[in-house]
This record gives structure tokens, C-alpha cells and sequence, in this order.
């Protein structure tokens, strides 16, 4: 039979030696049987990947340890003080989520995550991650969501965090003190302790791969050496579902980020259940990470299962481990040693002897792998070590070890409180000096269970703290030290202030020509960090490529197919663009880790992510909010923008509500610019609130768009304030009758300039135009004002700023959007007078643009009708002339459209 894979269509250039060693391997099964002989094999396999010899990965190994007692190196600590440190965390940790479900609190919070974890974390914190006073700059540590209890713990124990903080668990509110303590790892609610906001599972995958390529990046381009950094991230089993976390490993591997390593809890529990009761988990990851290229190790069985595995003569254990699904060891956890006996052991007598010297408690104790110290600090050890690819830590370990009323139950994630009886059993299992008498006085009191700390001065508490002070100081922790940047004066705008003249210029190509400029300054240029899904070419950058070159760390090693063209694709190991393929999380992961360098590396870097508006918060929205979470700063760059611009692409390329969403997040600025000149200014605001003296915390979205239009000249006086905040006004009209006011943002200017120009010249109308640059903003200064109103009812009052903006404005006012009628919308409670909306709201649809606008009443003709019904309906001029009006432009019928014409094409 000849396997796929295997080189047996290479000639053999020694028959001979090959008869022989063939001859020994059927020799070894006869003699030895077939279970010698497959682990036989599979030690030459792995001794042939040490030696670099190729030959097929394996796919999935033996269901034990990857690294053998003979192997694990020597553990450098103090196993007793470790283990007193474990238990007062542990306690610590329990209580405050137990304490915060107290009978008319009930704020929830998760237990038993951490406690099955623990041993992994306390390895980490006592021998392997780097604090940020480290020589070599500090590790960067993802600490998984549901974990946060424990590493709050353990803050309480060094002095970090307050008893009260620790009993105000999820209260960030209570009481006013603003002394509680958020749920998860939120950097933006603890900007001084989390570092990375993990808990949006999936997300701590991604976003960590991207953080260990991005501090590659960084050294490669010679900004900062990073090649003391470590990246570590802590994740479930359960979240290996989530397409984010194993999205992108191949990425990992490719540029063989030995400077990553994944630690995965494997309790093989999901938050209602096994995460895979039929199958093995461990094994299936480990196959997936293998064919991907990652360096596996797995932590499957504590110490105490080395004696009997030394005796597995026959294999008989191993098979049995490897064919034992995961269901049935969670069943196993929950049961006693004669039944483990019976069901694991008692099924083979060779099995069964191998146990007969154990009693049913000892049975009952065989620990998994990732509970035992000595286990998991060797597989720590060598992740450390290993060159050349990314590691993933496979751990063994059982949901709520040490809580008697939690261990390995399915219902564990919902069970969030423990009653004395099991607070005091979970006490006994530590070895705590906590009396009853205590325990139940403080329960009298307080409701919960009270908390542990021995004393600064306790021996472990010292250890602790030495232990910490030698890697560099504590973590979690969160550090500012980048340095103030120079930003590009004024001039570097001119350009774009100056308008296109004769040439129409679509927005995207006006956000691109400065960034151009901006890569060109001396002090930011090299600090610009443009990333792009494979779409760099449909944004016009690709003029960027001979200069700028895409960042690849192996280099270039092919001639490129456009060698010989101007604007040829090019590829270096300092190059400064990011192509992520076909990945907008990718992308995101990018920004965000380019976004946050100034506090993770104490660089200051400028993302500038551009992508196709309708795959930006529509697809990778919760990215944005643990981008904003971890309080990174950029710029994202919507392009091909709206609903009838890209209109040939279809349905689902038509993006007619991604200001909404954008409106959703607190972090997030966007603007929709009509002109180049607005760009100028909305960047140009963009750089300084995000990267000069304010250093705000806030993300600008900016969509642009494809069709080239008329690019005016700055106008004299123009109002920069008005810009700025969301609304200013263009044009006002000379002239007496009835008056209208239009506004508009972005691609759809052009439409209210050219009603304006019907409604004066078929209709005898005045018509003032204003170009809206951001309706979120005019909404959410406005609810600002009214909430500040609220709570201060004796003050003078606040009026929103486009309420003041168009007090003095006569007539109607008639809005109109590229987008669906809910954005501007958003600001109808506060703009005086009566107030229409046209916007594209439904599904987009292939067809020009004018076809599509007429569809969705949002072009010229549309909106002179609607100005029209609205002074009719204020008894301006008769109603029979908005009947003229519709007749004459037969807006109802998207065939019957005249007048426009159809410009441009993709940018």
C-alpha cells in the first residue's frame, strides 16, 4: 500500500542497505510486537524532525507528555512556598466571586476557570514573564478573559489591589467610590493594569499571532529590538471553536514566530458542556497545529503516572489513554477511585494489575498534567528555548480543581457562589488558617466568606515579590513611555486645500495623496503603519511598492512577474506596508497592535488601515471594540464607500450603514468628507488629538469614496471649527422667495449642489447647502448637552452645536445620505424646524449609479421634489407644483433618469 506523502517513487540508490533496515523493522514486530515497533517508529520520526531530516509531520502523538521524566529539566523555585502561594490565590479568588453573588448583589463572575488554570499562571508568574522593568523590554501577556479573578488575587496578595477593591468585584459604580473592579481584563476601565483586553473569546488568537509579528516588525524595521520579548497567550479549549483562534496560525508559522507561545487550558469543558465528549481534544489540536507547522507540547499526565507508564510494557496503558474519549475522563473526575478502577483500569487484566498495589484514593488522586508544577514548568522551559517556530502548550486539567462542588461538572460556568459548607471543605483542601467560627462570623456579617493574605512579611509573600522583582517587576501592568511626536506643519495640507481643479478626484485619492505626503516627513513618515487586506492596488497605493515595499521578514526570493513595470510589487524585510491577504481580522489584529505600541513598546505608530467600508465594522466590529478596549489609536480608512458608488460590485459590497455602526462605539470618531479640503483638516485633527499633546484615546473611521468629483479650493474664512465638530455651511444662496436649506456628507454634495441649481432656476427657489463631515458627531454633542442639562438643572442650559449652527437658517430643511435614512436621522430632535430625510436604505443592487440613486430617491431630481413638498406643506408655494415637479422628473421610475452623468470609475 503506498501512503500519500511518502517519497516511494524516489529511486533507491542502495538497495541493499535498505533490505536491511527494512529487514530489522520486520524483525522488531515479530520479536518485540507491534506496539514496540510503533513507538519505535515514532521516536526515529521525531529524532528525524530534531535532525532537520524531512519526512511527513506527524499528525497527532500518543496521548501522554511530550516531554519524558528523563528530559524535564531541573525546577529552579521552591515547590512548598509555590504551592502556599497557589492556595491563598485560589481562596482569594473564589471568595470574591462568591462574595459578589451574595443574596441581593448577584453581579455574577466566573470561578472555576481560573482554579483549573492556576498552575499554569503561577509557573508563569514565578519563572517566565518578563515585567516591564526587564532590560529587555517585557513580555506582553494575554490573560484569558474568565481567568481575571485570579490575577486580581494575586495583585491583592503583592499589595497591587485593596482588600475593598477585591469585595467590589464587577461594582465599578457602587457606592461611588469608583474603587471596584471590572469583570474582565478591560485596559480602558483599568488603564494602569490590564495591558490587553482578552475576554471576547477568539480575539486573544489572533490578536496575540499579530502582537508577536508586529514586534517583529518593529525590529526588522530597526524602530526598537524586541528580541528579548516574549508573547504569551492564555487560552480555553472551548474558544479553539471560534474561527479567530486558529484563523490565523498558519501566519505564526509561516514567519516562524518563535517569539510566541499559546497556552491552552484544556478541561475539556465548554461553558455547558465537554467541549468534544466523543472525540480527544488534545489530540485533535494537536494535529491542527502540527499540519500548521507549530512546535506541540503537550502536558497531559502528572508525575505520579510515570511509574505506571514506565511499566506499559505492552502499550496497554498508552492504548488505553489514547482510546478513552473525553467525555469519559470527565465522568472519571467527578467519580470515585473504585469507579475509575473499574471503568479505566478494569477492562484488561494487564491493566488492572498494574494498579493493584494502589488503593481507590490514590487511584482517585492521579493527576492531570496541568495541575502538577514540575510538568508544566518543563513544557514552559522548552517553549522558551525552541528556535524556529511558534509553540502551543496543550495542559490537561479539570474545570474547578480543588472546589469539591465544582470539580469537572457541566454546569460549573454557571455555578457562581459556595455555601459555607463548601467553603469550608474548599478551606480544608488548602490548608488555610481559617477558623469556622471566622468563616461563619464573616458570613453573619458581610454575606461571604472572608479573604486570606498571611502578612507582607510572610515568607511567601517575600518569595513572591523576589521572585517578580528579579523578571522585572509585577504584571499585569500597563506603562506610557513614548516618547512626544514632532507632527507635519501646516504646508504638508496645502495641496489637498487647494482642490483638484479642472480634474474631478474621488475622496479615497485625496486621503491617500496625504498620506504619501505624511510617509515623506522626517519625524512621522517612518512611524506610518499602512495595512491593507489585498486591496492596496484598488486604493491607488500601489504607487507606494517601489518605495515603501511590503513587509515580508524572509524578504523577496523570487523575481516579481511586474519586475519591469514602474509601479512593480515588492517585497522587503524592513519594508513598511502590511499585506494581509484576504483577511480584514488580520488587518485588524495589525492596527490594533500598531495602534497600542506607544504603551506595549513605548513607540509611538500611526495605523493607517484602508478597506472596503462595507468588510470594516460589519465584519470585524468586535475586533474595533477590543481595539478601542486596549485603547490603541489609528486611523481606519472606509473606502469605496456608500451604497450607490460601488454599485457594479452588488448586494453585499454596498455599505449603507457602517456610520451607525461606528456610531456604536464610544472610541470611535468618524467623519464622511465631501471635499479634499475637509480631508486636510479631519486628518490633520486626527494626528493631533491621537498623537500630540492630547493623546487621546479615540479611533478616527474616515469614509471616502471612489467617484471622482469636482475638488473646490479651500474657500476664504472657511469654518475649520465647523468642519471639525460636523457641519458647516457652503453656500448661501442670493435672492428673494421661498428658502431651503440642504445638507449632505460625503458622495452626496454633489447631488444638493446640483438641486440647489433646480430649484433656483425651474422652480424660483433659494436653496443653502451644507456639507455635513460627520452626523455621529453632531448626534452625540448633542446628547452630551442634553445629559449635561440633566445634571445640572440650575445651571443656564446647553444647546447641541448644530442647533446653534442652523438657529438663524430659514426655510425647511431637507437631509440627504449615501447611507440609509437612521444616520442622519440621528440628529432630527435637535435641528430647528422642519426636517426631511432621503438616504438608501435596502439592499444595494448592481446598475450605474445614477439608476441606483433614482432608485433610492436620493439623486438631484429626488431631492428637489422633497424641498418642494416641504415648503407646500408649510404653505409656501402650492401644491401643484410639486405635482410638476414629480411629473417632470419621474423620480418613481429608476429607468427614466436624465440630466446626470456618469463619472468616473473604481479609484
Amino acid at each position: 500500500m503506498i501512503h500519500e506523502g511518502l517519497p516511494t517513487q524516489l529511486p533507491d540508490i542502495d538497495p541493499d542497505e535498505t533490505s536491511d533496515w527494512l529487514a530489522s523493522f520486520d524483525d522488531l514486530v515479530s520479536e518485540r510486537g507491534r506496539e514496540r515497533a510503533r513507538y519505535v517508529m515514532l521516536r526515529l520520526l521525531e529524532r528525524a524532525r530534531e535532525m532537520q531530516v524531512g519526512v511527513p509531520a506527524l499528525r497527532s502523538t500518543d496521548y501522554i507528555n511530550t516531554i519524558p521524566p528523563e528530559r524535564e529539566p531541573w525546577f529552579p523555585g521552591d515547590l512548598e512556598a509555590e504551592r502556599r502561594i497557589r492556595a491563598f490565590i485560589r481562596w482569594n479568588a473564589a471568595v470574591m466571586v462568591s462574595s459578589a453573588n451574595r443574596k441581593g448583589l448577584e453581579v455574577g463572575g466566573h470561578i472555576a476557570t481560573y482554579q483549573s488554570s492556576a498552575s499554569l499562571y503561577e509557573v508563569g508568574f514565578n519563572h517566565f514573564f518578563r515585567g516591564k522593568d526587564h532590560p529587555g523590554g517585557g513580555d506582553q501577556v494575554y490573560i484569558q478573559g474568565h481567568g481575571s479573578p485570579g490575577v486580581y488575587a494575586r495583585a491583592f496578595l503583592e499589595g497591587r489591589l485593596s482588600e475593598e477593591q477585591l469585595s467590589r468585584f464587577r461594582q465599578e459604580v457602587q457606592h461611588g467610590t469608583g474603587k471596584g473592579l471590572p469583570s474582565y481584563p478591560h485596559p480602558r476601565l483599568m488603564p494602569e493594569f490590564w495591558e490587553f483586553p482578552t475576554v471576547s473569546m477568539g480575539l486573544t488568537g489572533i490578536n496575540s499571532i499579530y502582537q508577536a509579528r508586529f514586534n517583529r516588525y518593529l525590529a526588522n524595521r530597526e524602530i526598537k529590538d524586541t528580541s528579548e520579548q516574549h508573547v504569551w497567550a492564555f487560552l480555553g479549549d472551548g474558544e479553539m471553536a471560534e474561527p479567530e483562534s486558529l484563523g490565523a496560525i498558519r501566519i505564526a508559522a509561516r514567519e516562524e514566530l518563535d517569539n510566541l507561545t499559546w497556552v491552552i487550558n484544556c478541561n475539556l469543558q465548554q461553558l455547558d458542556g465537554p467541549v468534544t465528549g466523543n472525540g480527544k481534544i488534545i489530540q485533535e489540536l494537536e494535529a491542527n497545529f502540527r499540519g500548521a507547522g507549530w512546535n506541540v507540547i503537550k502536558v497531559v499526565w502528572g508525575q505520579e503516572w510515570d511509574p505506571l507508564l514506565a511499566r506499559d510494557v505492552d502499550g496497554v496503558l498508552v492504548n488505553k489513554m489514547n482510546t478513552t474519549p473525553d467525555g469519559a475522563f470527565q465522568t472519571y473526575s467527578t467519580e470515585n477511585g473504585g469507579y475509575i478502577r473499574e471503568n479505566f483500569f478494569g477492562g484488561d487484566p494487564r491493566l488492572r494489575k498494574m494498579v493493584e498495589h494502589m488503593s481507590d484514593q490514590q487511584i482517585l488522586k492521579l493527576p492531570r498534567g496541568g495541575h502538577d508544577y514540575r510538568k508544566v514548568y518543563a513544557a514552559f522551559d522548552a517553549a522558551s528555548k525552541h528556535v524556529g517556530q511558534p509553540t502551543v502548550i496543550l495542559a490537561k486539567t479539570i474545570k474547578g480543581w480543588t472546589i469539591d462542588a465544582l470539580e469537572g461538572r457541566n454546569a460549573t460556568h454557571q455555578m457562581k457562589k459556595l455555601t459555607p459548607d463548601d467553603l469550608k471543605k474548599f478551606r480544608d483542601r488548602l490548608y488555610l488558617p481559617i477558623s469556622d467560627r471566622d468563616l461563619e462570623r464573616s458570613y453573619e456579617e458581610t454575606g461571604a466568606a472572608p479573604f486570606f493574605h498571611p502578612g507582607k512579611d510572610a515568607p511567601e509573600i517575600q518569595y513572591m515579590m523576589e521572585r517578580r522583582e528579579a523578571l522585572g517587576g509585577s504584571l499585569p501592568k500597563r506603562v506610557l513611555r513614548a516618547k512626544q511626536l514632532t507632527l507635519p506643519a501646516d504646508k504638508v495640507y496645502s495641496e489637498l486645500k487647494q482642490g483638484g481643479g479642472k480634474n474631478a478626484v474621488a475622496t479615497t485619492m485625496a486621503v491617500v495623496r496625504l498620506l504619501k505626503d505624511w510617509m515623506k516627513d522626517p519625524e512621522i513618515g517612518k512611524r506610518i503603519v499602512p495595512i491593507a487586506p489585498d486591496e492596496y492596488r484598488t486604493f491607488g497605493m500601489d504607487a507606494m511598492f517601489p518605495s515603501a515595499k511590503v513587509y515580508n521578514p524572509g524578504g523577496q526570493q523570487y523575481e516579481s512577474v511586474d519586475r519591469n513595470m514602474l509601479l512593480s510589487y515588492k517585497e522587503s524585510k524592513q519594508g513598511q506596508m502590511l499585506h494581509e491577504g484576504i483577511s480584514e481580522a488580520g488587518a485588524m489584529a495589525s492596527a490594533t497592535a500598531a495602534g497600542s505600541a506607544y504603551s506595549t513598546h513605548g513607540e509611538q505608530m500611526i495605523p493607517f488601515y484602508i478597506f472596503y467600508s462595507m468588510f470594516g465594522f460589519q465584519r470585524t466590529g468586535d475586533s474595533i471594540w477590543a481595539m478601542a478596549d486596549q485603547l490603541a489609536r489609528g486611523f481606519l480608512i472606509g473606502a469605496t464607500a456608500g451604497r450607490t458608488t460601488l454599485t457594479g460590485e452588488g448586494l453585499q459590497h454596498a455599505d449603507g450603514h457602517s456610520p451607525l455602526l461606528a456610531s456604536t462605539n464610544p472610541a470611535v470618531v468618524h467623519y464622511d468628507p465631501a471635499f479634499a479640503y475637509e480631508v486636510a483638516h479631519i486628518m490633520q485633527s486626527g494626528l493631533e488629538r491621537m498623537y500630540g499633546e492630547q493623546s487621546e484615546d479615540v479611533i478616527f473611521y474616515i469614509t471616502v469614496y471612489n467617484e471622482p468629483v469636482h475638488q473646490p479650493a479651500e474657500p476664504a474664512g472657511v469654518d475649520a471649527e465647523g468642519i471639525l465638530r460636523g457641519i458647516h455651511q457652503v453656500t448661501k444662496a442670493e435672492g428673494d422667495g421661498p428658502r431651503v436649506q440642504l445638507l449632505a456628507s460625503g458622495v452626496g454634495f454633489p447631488w444638493v449642489t446640483r438641486a440647489a441649481e433646480l430649484l433656483r432656476e425651474e422652480w424660483g427657489v433659494q436653496a443653502d447647502t451644507w456639507s455635513v463631515t460627520s452626523w455621529n458627531e453632531l448626534a452625540r454633542d448633542a446628547v452630551h448637552a442634553e445629559e449635561w442639562n440633566l445634571l445640572h438643572p440650575g445651571d443656564e442650559p446647553r444647546t447641541a452645536y448644530v442647533s446653534d449652527k442652523m438657529a438663524d437658517a430659514q426655510g425647511p430643511v431637507v437631509a440627504v445620505s449615501d447611507y440609509m435614512c437612521a444616520v442622519p436621522l440621528q440628529i432630527a430632535r435637535w435641528v430647528p424646524g422642519d426636517y426631511r430625510v432621503l438616504g438608501a436604505d435596502g439592499f444595494g443592487f448592481a446598475d450605474t449609479r445614477p439608476a441606483a440613486r433614482r432608485f433610492f430617491h436620493i439623486d438631484a431630481e429626488s431631492v428637489v421634489v422633497q424641498a418642494l413638498q416641504a415648503l407646500a406643506d408649510a404653505g409656501e408655494i402650492d401644491r401643484d407644483q410639486v405635482v410638476k415637479a414629480f411629473e417632470k422628473y419621474r423620480i418613481d421610475d429608476p429607468t427614466a433618469v436624465s440630466g446626470v452623468k456618469q463619472e468616473g470609475g473604481d479609484a
